[in-house]
């Protein structure tokens, strides 16, 4: 089975692509969504953030996002702790699901790809990109979010040269050039794989 890992930052149209992907017959693990689920759920990822965190930061509705929030926000080094515990989980997480697939080619849509390591477990690495200042009006659109705070996310990632040199194939989403012609001659690449 051949795995695809879309990346692309904020505003790039990578969920736009992986619904594509979908439509045409591809499974699609959004990385996003399955991490909060995992955090809120994930025995393994509960006992590692209590012990990092303390007993608080779960309650009985849950994980207190924002009480996690509060500890790793402008703390780098929490960070990084905090992703060392969930990134594993997801990775072993997206690939339990890959082998529940009965397809030739699956993917794992991640905007941070590279920075979590998931590119380690995929054959391909597939960019969206967009330039930077149509992925802030699109996010302006689109997230309830200033302009100052869409732009510090984008400065907390990776920066897009970086994404595109490491990248195997790049879908540009630039509104100059069609997605879904792109996104066929990718089918058509991969059938050459």
């Amino acid at each position: 089975m051949i795995k695809i890992g879309i990346t692309g930052g904020i505003g790039s149209g990578k969920s736009v692509v992986a619904t594509l992907l979908e439509l045409s017959g591809i499974p699609v693990y959004i990385a996003d969504t399955e991490s909060k689920l995992l955090t809120a759920t994930s025995p393994v990822i509960r006992e590692k953030l209590i012990a990092l965190f303390g007993e608080q930061l779960y309650t009985a509705d849950g994980l207190d996002k924002k009480r996690l929030a509060s500890h790793i926000f402008g703390n780098p080094e929490r960070l990084e702790q905090v992703n060392a515990i969930i990134h594993p989980e997801v990775n072993r997480h997206f690939l339990a699901w890959t082998e529940r697939q009965n397809t030739p080619v699956c993917a794992i849509e991640s905007a941070i790809l590279f920075e979590s390591g998931f590119y380690k477990v995929v054959d391909i690495s597939l960019m969206v990109y967009a330039p930077r200042e149509l992925r802030i009006e699109r996010a302006l659109g689109r997230d309830s979010a200033s302009r100052e705070e869409i732009e510090r996310r984008i400065n907390s990632q990776m920066s897009d040269e970086e994404k595109k040199d490491r990248s195997d194939y790049v879908i540009y989403n630039d509104n100059r050039q069609a997605l879904i012609p792109q996104v066929g001659k990718l089918l058509c690449w991969l059938q050459s794989q």
